[in-house]
């Protein structure tokens, strides 16, 4: 099967023929509380944390197929009475999972126990074919600032499955202590097809200095591994971060038949390749639909550009829906087993797209390729941690005059040869000539995500400024709306562009979108022209301040933090252009407009802002310019540097003066009188 973004991370594998074993559970008692974890108030280690963690106990054992949890946490502000309000997901279906023995308590300051003896109901998250994810959902009773909270349960997976347990050892919240225990089975384990899976017990940690896991051998046979941790800081919470959960400490455990992730990697891209070139084909309708779009005197940048466009006319059912089975029936199509099937259908997911774009260009000549990724919204790919589940999303390769060039035809309105922020700067598996092999996807130029903001507005002697702003985005920027777009109709995106408009502008202004052009054609800057109205001055005297940049009167700091402990991830290199002219009334002149500045910061960023003074007008430019969106925290002081400079100047104000009557006009009225 091959992976794919929409598709449930499926952790269970089969064995067959295996015996129930006894095994010790994970011990019945509550834990008294102490007289210290009653009276306490906060912690002073993240001072206004909401809860605390006090305690925290994990435990897998292979041969009573179960997962056992226990969660004991201290209420420490009003925030943190919302902890008290627990979800327990799971999976249901064939080989899936099950919730039992949930118990519950709250503890007041005053030792007051309140035992939880509702019942907790269920609720569907997620569903994708046979496989549904829902939760056990419960709320705690009583619980207040003050109140320690605890409650345990059990996941059970059906007879003859297994799953392999995460620990995740650090949290939102502060951690006191947290133990985690996992025995695992001794026996051999199989997939679906039989295949044998097991013989070594493999991780991949991320763990605080001083943190081990233990394995030591049981006196009734076999094995385990335990990990006791204390005193576990919060996962960072910070403004522009990367994936944290694949930065957060945690222990990552597979069975597996490999040795090296050398030899993981080689054998599960050898397998994953095989089954792309099953899905991708050849298919003679495929071949002859993709042959009757282009014509032989057509360069390959030229073939590959026709065969995305006509991939992109097709419905991406990630943005709109999947037919049922029953739907595809009446139709008359039968399941999805090839590219063939997308193509009659005329619709697919991303990934399916993506593999028709290449069984097309393979079609036409092309050397084409399927890429693996690791959505960067989602996760950091990590060669170290041998699981095909990091692949969320397929790319495509084509070889066009000697050179790899990528499309992301499954990103719907992506421009072609580019790649959406989250399928670039990213690792993954591809395809080569030669069979796999990791590797990184490349970066997007700061020049494909260009935003320009034009306001020409008209102002009066009070501070009342009327005309149109017209932003124009391409690349990400303009993605984005895009998708935005394909959520609702037409009413809803104006209201969605109105709503961050006003965001910009001075408070009050009314605004109005005019126009919005080329929203579904790709290959074009996506332009939105709206019609604003309000106040934008404010008087001292005789003077009338305005802001040089209207666009950025309500922006708050960028990176507050002193220091970073994360890199920060921009998402993608940009180009931002501004441009505000306010026409000025008759009497009304500029006393004074900011300095023009330029800031360069290497070769990372640079911006340039000035303002030009006419009879009747005045002008505010502001150009800024990030090369690179991702920077590792010993760049964080000189990022923090750079974006601080550049929001004190844009923080400054054009002073409006009323104009003194010229000689001419003084005498005229000096001799009337």
């Amino acid at each position: 099967m091959k992976a794919s973004k929409r598709s449930l991370p499926l952790l269970i594998v089969a064995a067959f023929g295996l015996p129930m074993v006894s095994g010790v559970a994970m011990a019945q008692q509550w834990i008294a509380p102490t007289p210290e974890e009653l009276s306490m108030t906060s912690i002073k280690e993240v001072p206004g944390a909401a809860a605390v963690i006090l305690d925290k106990d994990e435990t897998t054992d292979d041969a009573l197929h179960m997962h056992s949890f226990y969660y004991r946490m201290k209420v420490l502000t009003d925030k943190g009475k919302d902890y008290a309000n627990v979800e327990l997901p799971f999976y249901f279906g064939e080989g899936g999972t099950s919730i039992d023995q949930v118990e519950g308590r709250t503890i007041h300051p005053d030792g007051t126990i309140i035992p939880f003896t509702g019942k907790p109901y269920e609720k569907l998250i997620a569903k994708a074919g046979d496989v549904k994810v829902k939760a056990k959902v419960f709320t705690l009773p009583s619980v207040d600032v003050g109140s320690i909270i605890e409650y345990r349960y059990k996941i059970r997976l059906d007879d003859n499955y297994y799953a392999e347990p995460l620990w995740d050892v650090q949290t939102e919240l502060y951690t006191r202590k947290a133990h985690f225990l996992w025995r695992p089975t001794e026996h051999d384990l199989y997939n679906e097809k039989g295949d044998k899976i097991s013989g070594v017990i493999a991780w991949s940690p991320i763990l605080p200095q001083g943190a081990e896991i233990k394995q030591s051998a049981l006196m009734t046979g076999g094995h385990q591994l335990e990990l006791n941790v204390h005193d576990i800081a919060p996962m960072p919470n910070e403004e522009d971060m990367p994936p944290v959960h694949s930065l957060s400490y945690r222990v990552w455990f597979y069975y597996t038949q490999y040795h090296t992730t050398q030899e993981f990697w080689a054998a599960a891209g050898k397998q994953w390749s095989k089954n792309v070139d099953k899905f991708v084909g050849p298919s003679g309708k495929v071949a002859d639909y993709a042959k009757s779009l282009v014509s032989a005197s057509d360069t390959e940048d030229q073939k590959a550009r026709k065969l995305y466009a006509a991939v992109m006319t097709m419905e991406n059912t990630d943005f709109t829906r999947e037919r049922t089975s029953q739907e595809d029936k009446a139709s008359g199509f039968r399941d999805v087993k090839s590219t063939e099937d997308i193509l009659k259908r005329e619709r697919g997911d991303s990934d399916q797209l993506t593999e028709l774009f290449v069984a097309m260009a393979r079609a036409v000549g092309l050397k084409a390729y399927v890429m693996g990724v690791a959505d960067r919204n989602e996760r950091l790919f990590l060669p170290t941690y041998m699981s095909m589940r990091q692949i969320d999303a397929y790319v495509a390769i084509v070889n066009i005059g000697g050179k790899d060039v990528f499309f992301d035809p499954g990103e719907r309105y992506c421009e072609a040869e580019h790649l959406s922020w989250r399928h670039a700067w990213t690792g993954g598996i591809r395809q080569t000539d030669t069979g796999t092999g990791l590797t990184a996807t490349p970066g997007e130029s700061y020049k494909t995500a260009h935003t320009t903001r034009i306001a020409d507005l008209k102002l009066d002697e009070h501070g009342e400024a009327e005309g149109t702003v017209t932003l124009t985005y391409q690349g990400d920027p303009a993605l984005r709306w895009r998708h935005v777009a394909l959520t609702g109709d037409e009413t809803a995106l104006n209201d969605e562009l109105k709503k961050s408009m006003e965001n910009m502008l001075p408070g009050g202004m009314e605004v109005k979108v005019a126009a919005v052009e080329n929203l579904k054609e790709y290959d074009k800057p996506l332009k939105v022209k709206y019609e604003v109205k309000g106040a934008v001055g404010s008087s001292t005297g005789k003077r009338l301040l305005v802001p040089a940049d209207i666009f950025e009167v309500n922006e708050k700091p960028r990176f507050s933090e002193p220091k970073r402990e994360i890199a920060v991830d921009m998402h993608y290199a940009r180009w931002d252009q501004d441009a505000v002219r306010f026409k000025l009334p008759e009497g009304i002149a500029v006393e004074s407009a900011p300095e023009p500045q330029v800031e360069k910061w290497q070769q990372l960023g640079v911006f340039d802002v000035k303002s030009v003074k006419a009879a009747n007008s005045v002008t505010s430019y502001r150009n800024i310019t990030v090369a690179q969106p991702i920077f590792l925290p010993a760049e964080y002081g000189d990022l923090k540097n750079f974006y601080g400079k550049l929001e004190t100047k844009d923080q400054e104000t054009i002073v409006l003066t009323h104009a003194a009557p010229s000689a001419s006009n003084a005498e005229g009225k000096s001799g009337g009188s």
